[in-house]
């Protein structure tokens, strides 16, 4: 029988490749359905004179020729042999000849929403990473957390638990949360108060997702996490930046903004501000509060490393005494480590129901082997000993951190010891940023940029960086790396 299409797979079935024989079969019949080059009602050679030419057994082409007929490319006529489907439409696009396009090479003919010019997080790759304020994942036991993971294993495999869960996460977690928020910051929360997330950023976006809409106004300030403004922007959100100062954000600017625009949220960093790590003034977290009430916003408060305070006690977060128009965002990922990515929301049930409703659509569930191992460090007591552990660090590390900045860029930034958190905010005044920054990522140094923190022209610039992840030669490393970058 005539056989009008030339068979052309050899070149395309490869036996040391990791796919099946034929697998291979099948994907390169199909994308030549797909280019036109095989057309409807076209014969295919016999399973036999396929595997001939192909040097494969013919069982092989035989399972491929199967299981494309069940898929429904192809159609078995009898004795007259294998043929594509009648019913396939003509391919929209066309591949020359000859060339072989991957997904990388295709053209895209739809619309999407392309990511911004600078990307959110540090790229990895070669050279010194310095980062804003992450703990440090090698101080933490391995075998605690193997062992953890164990635990949990074993707990859910008794309880059934591998199955689809609440999309606010483990209950057990959500417990352990809501008993450390309330004993330890003042929050006065239940189990029905928390939604676990995929770290505080995933936190942040869902607040804002069942906060903004297209148009609503949302103020920020002029210094301020990234993220956090890109989620919103997402949304929709009208962005108004405030100032602020060493008090933390300007409360008569937020007033203005209300008193011009619908606002419906204000995002902050209270507890050590992002970047500059001041903390915010009781008396401004109360008249926020006021002005919370007065226009029916929301305040997403982000405390992203509570436990880290190094100098008198830790303010308690404006949650605990205004519940009702906070929705308190933490992470125990700064705690534990950043790749567990456990962050969690604690907010009035509804708006907690809202915000499972949105994890549902989105992930489904959370991850409840890895939640169910962090609540089994947090029951047994190893949290809490790894928190007395690394907050011991940690404090000699920014003791040694300020004295390596001294003596390395002393003549050039200007600095103040943060009270807590885990970072520095470095200001160089007369230092051009932006030819440092260029030299810097000439020399394989990578750190945010300086206008990443900006959300106006005029805020002041400045760099934050980390140092709870560099050990003592790190640091030093750092330290000479941006003076070197500085000129």
């Amino acid at each position: 029988m005539l056989r009008p299409w030339q068979v052309s797979l050899g070149d395309r079935i490869d036996p040391s490749r990791d796919v099946p024989i034929y697998m291979q079969i099948i994907q390169a019949l199909i994308r030549d359905i797909e280019r036109g080059r095989l057309t409807s009602g076209t014969y295919l050679p016999s399973s036999r004179e396929l595997a001939t030419i192909l040097g494969v057994n013919r069982k092989t082409v035989v399972l491929a020729y199967e299981d494309l007929i069940a898929q429904g490319w192809l159609d078995s006529a009898g004795t007259r042999g294998t043929m594509v489907s009648a019913s396939l439409p003509e391919p929209v696009t066309r591949q020359r000849a000859g060339v072989e396009a991957t997904m990388s090479d295709v053209p895209i003919d739809y619309r999407y929403a392309p990511p911004p010019e600078r990307p959110l997080a540090l790229p990895s790759g070669p050279g010194l990473k310095l980062d804003e304020g992450a703990p440090d994942g090698r101080l933490f036991p391995a075998d605690l957390l193997a062992r953890a993971y164990r635990a949990a294993a074993q707990r859910a495999s008794r309880e059934n638990l591998f199955q689809y869960g609440n999309p606010r996460g483990s209950l057990t977690l959500r417990e352990s949360i809501a008993t450390m928020l309330k004993s330890q910051r003042g929050l006065p929360v239940t189990a029905e108060n928390i939604c676990i997330t995929r770290g505080s950023q995933n936190g942040i976006f869902l607040a804002a997702h069942v906060l903004v809409r297209p148009g609503d106004t949302v103020v920020v300030e002029a210094l301020t996490y990234e993220p956090a403004v890109a989620a919103c922007r997402s949304l929709g959100a009208n962005i108004v930046s405030v100032g602020l100062d060493e008090d933390g954000i300007d409360v008569a600017a937020v007033e203005r903004a209300c008193r011009r625009n619908a606002v419906r949220a204000v995002f902050l960093t209270p507890h050590h501000q992002f970047p500059t790590t001041v903390s915010l003034r009781p008396e401004r977290r109360l008249r926020l509060l006021e002005l919370a009430h007065q226009f029916g916003f929301a305040i997403i408060e982000d405390d992203y490393d509570h436990e880290f305070h190094f100098e008198s006690q830790p303010l308690l977060p404006m949650a605990g005494y205004g519940p009702g128009h906070v929705i308190y965002v933490g992470s125990m990922s700064k705690l534990l480590l950043p790749a567990l990515r456990i962050g969690y929301v604690a907010a009035p049930p509804p708006v907690i129901d809202a915000i499972a409703h949105m994890v549902s659509l989105t992930d489904g569930m959370g991850n409840t082997l890895t939640e169910n191992a962090a609540a089994e460090l947090i029951e047994n007591g190893e949290l809490r000993r790894h928190a007395r552990k690394v907050r011991q660090v940690y404090a000699k590390r920014r003791e040694n951190f300020a004295k390596e900045i001294d003596r390395g860029l002393g003549d050039l930034v200007d600095y103040r010891m943060p009270d807590g958190g885990l970072a520095f905010w470095l200001r160089f005044p007369n230092t051009d940023l932006d030819t440092m920054e260029a030299r810097a990522a000439a020399m394989g140094l990578r750190f945010a940029a300086s206008r990443s923190f900006m959300t106006r022209d005029d805020a002041p610039r400045g760099l934050r960086i980390g140092f709870a992840s560099l050990n003592e030669h790190e640091a030093r490393t750092a330290i000479a790396a941006l003076r070197k970058a500085a000129g």
